[in-house]
């Protein structure tokens, strides 16, 4: 390869990227030798196998990614301004409205879910971590190799441009010659196996690690979500994972899976692809829904509404979201019978969503309810998400979808689904349980300022497209005519997502400001919260429970506060927990330069890169680690000293 086929040449914003990195990279080295924290950041950061601190580190990630994908989607509407603009050519367009949409989804929105479940579902079960830490050590790395190999393809090589579906041929090696759909193939397969282990990993934690007396049934809502979400995970990540592994076999060895000739089906792809697609909607939305349960919940000052109808509703939608996957390509020549099908159980899932909105909004009815910045976000899902679900309903009918379907219609849909879905519910989150991480709350003035931001540029941003879809402008449409008279939507579309940048600001901006002058808590439970993880201090010490509860009501926690009874029938006793191991850090860096080299059909590299990952897996086969304990009397002294400092 020649060294400008290498890196990516030619584009201004390129070249400053390309400088950025290298800047940030020596920023970051020089400012770790200055402050001597190498040896830290391998004790603490890189080794650990603690849940909360893998936790930080995902919601970190998806942070970083949320920038990233954030500039792609400004750039997109910087493109899309004013008519025949020529600020991006149709190449660089379509690498980034590629890229956008992956990194969202599966760098941004997943590891911001994943990251939430890590930090909370042990605490709320009453565990003191997952049921396999280094393995979930390990499914971090996995991830973060996979989305740091994605991301350097737009310096390096080139990003892929079929589009976040990838769909045949246009990802075929005939129409993409580049090696940007072989990083897509590759990166996503390596993340993707992180992501499988991180679903069995908590269907376990979850199922066997439950304090005494908390039965399923006295699971917290959040919980119940993590644990239908695993189970979706389980059963679709996998079909993903082959339908990569076809495509780069397709791609890099020359069989013919998904061509027109020799036996193959373009719409192969299509099926594996929306098989795994559509259940992946429900996978960063449904733990949306657990949080906002539990927000709603705690700031209503009341039990959460129908906790029955609820727990049902989520395993409703798990289940349909398995069988309303071709109503992704009502046109594409399927017959009535099948598009009928597709359109009723489609349908169908608006039912159980249904459900939801209502017992949440008869969860706040009569309730004390108070303003603060995770209820805003949950308050502000409601009709928001509401508008996604009747333009849902509107998609799902066959016969008005060839006027919707590849329309900007359509496009202004799945924002309105997930953004309020999944972003405003991992924001709630963020903020509601951040003194659990950190011992203090976010800044809650600067959060409402941001959210207000958010909401009204989101509004501003994506309304337009529904009149823009219903005018005939298609997606992926990277310039129009004047003659059009799309510039004007357009125009508003593009001045509300710079609101949009400006919210995201503020609330960056919160963290850093809270970080530097935020009181501590003086509580373990600053919200007056009603789960169990707010039994414990804040910051929550990495042993997580110094005696272990014993449950007798769902929302137990409230109970015992109420009631004056103790949660804990034991005294202090010694702690077991288990040692932090460098492997999946140095597991997650071959995994890396293993992609690397497949990417580029350096065969000789990705052999010895295969082996070194199968040497990693041989050497963990024949280790002995039992684990340390930590002795009472450090319990005692810890507990006391946490609780001395918020009194």
């Amino acid at each position: 390869m020649k060294w400008d086929e290498f890196f990516v040449t030619g584009d201004p914003m390129i070249y400053g990227a390309m400088v950025s990195i290298v800047l940030v990279s020596i920023a970051i080295v020089v400012g770790l030798t200055y402050f001597k924290k190498w040896g830290y950041l391998w004790r603490e950061w890189l080794t650990t196998v603690d849940h909360k601190k893998i936790g930080i580190m995902y919601i970190l990630a998806a942070l970083i990614m949320l920038f990233r994908g954030g500039v792609d989607g400004l750039l997109m509407r910087a493109q899309l301004a004013v008519p025949e603009n020529g600020f991006l050519d149709s190449q660089h367009y379509n690498e980034i409205f590629t890229t956008h949409g992956v990194i969202m989804i599966l760098f941004m929105a997943m590891p911001f879910i994943i990251g939430l479940m890590n930090v909370v579902v042990p605490l709320q079960i009453g565990a003191r971590d997952v049921a396999f830490p280094r393995l979930n050590a390990v499914s971090f790395w996995l991830f973060f190799a996979g989305a740091m190999l994605f991301n350097i393809s737009f310096v390096i090589g080139g990003s892929p441009d079929a589009g976040w579906t990838a769909y045949f041929p246009l990802s075929s090696i005939e129409f993409s010659p580049t090696v940007g759909n072989n990083y897509y193939s590759i990166a996503l397969q390596i993340s993707g196996l992180g992501t499988l282990m991180t679903g069995v990993n908590f269907i376990v934690t979850i199922l066997k690690m439950r304090a005494p007396g908390m039965t399923l049934m006295r699971m917290p809502m959040f919980t119940w979500s993590i644990l239908v979400t695993s189970v979706i995970i389980v059963f679709a990540f996998p079909v993903l994972t082959i339908a990569l592994l076809l495509m780069m076999l397709d791609r890099q060895f020359g069989s013919q899976f998904f061509t027109m000739a020799n036996g193959g089906m373009d719409m192969l792809w299509a099926n594996l692809f929306w098989v795994w697609g559509h259940p992946e909607v429900y996978i960063v939305i449904l733990p949306a829904f657990g949080i906002f349960s539990e927000v709603i919940s705690t700031f209503s000052r009341k039990n959460l509404y129908g906790y029955k109808s609820m727990v049902f509703s989520m395993v409703i939608i798990s289940i349909l979201s398995f069988v309303v996957w071709a109503h992704h390509f009502y046109t594409m020549g399927h017959g009535a019978m099948v598009n009928g099908v597709f359109s009723v159980t489609t349908m169908a899932i608006a039912i159980p969503t249904g459900i939801k909105i209502f017992n949440w909004l008869f969860t706040m009815q009569k309730g004390r309810i108070e303003f603060t910045t995770p209820m805003l976000y949950a308050l502000g899902f409601i009709p928001i998400f509401t508008i996604g679900g009747v333009t849902g309903v509107m998609l799902a009918m066959a016969s008005a979808d060839y006027q919707y379907h590849n329309t900007m219609f359509l496009v202004a849909h799945f924002h309105y689904v997930l953004i309020p879905g999944t972003v405003f519910g991992v924001l709630a989150g963020m903020y509601y349980w951040f003194p659990k991480l950190f011992g203090f709350r976010l800044n809650d003035k600067q959060g409402k300022l941001a959210f207000w931001i958010i909401v009204i540029s989101f509004n501003v941003t994506f309304l337009p497209l529904f009149a823009l879809g219903l005018n005939g402008m298609t997606r992926r449409m990277y310039t129009y005519s004047a003659e059009t008279g799309f510039g004007l939507l357009n125009l508003i579309a593009s001045i509300g997502s710079v609101g949009l940048a400006i919210g995201f600001a503020v609330l960056v901006y919160n963290i850093y400001w809270s970080f530097r002058y935020a009181p501590r808590e003086t509580n373990g439970d600053p919200w007056n919260a009603r789960t169990l993880e707010w039994s414990t201090p804040s910051p929550v010490p990495h042993y997580n429970f110094a005696k272990m509860p014993n449950i007798e009501n769902r929302d137990a926690f409230w109970f015992a506060k109420k009631s004056g009874k103790s949660l804990y029938k034991e005294d202090y006793s010694d702690i077991h927990m288990p040692n932090n191991s460098g492997q999946p850090f140095i597991l997650g860096v071959i995994f890396m330069f293993f992609g690397f080299f497949m990417v580029f059909n350096w065969w000789v590299g990705a052999v010895i890169g295969a082996i070194g990952i199968f040497v990693m897996m041989i050497i963990r086969s024949f280790e002995r680690d039992h684990g340390h304990y930590i002795p009472v009397k450090e319990v005692v002294a810890t507990e006391e000293r946490l609780r001395g400092e918020q009194v």
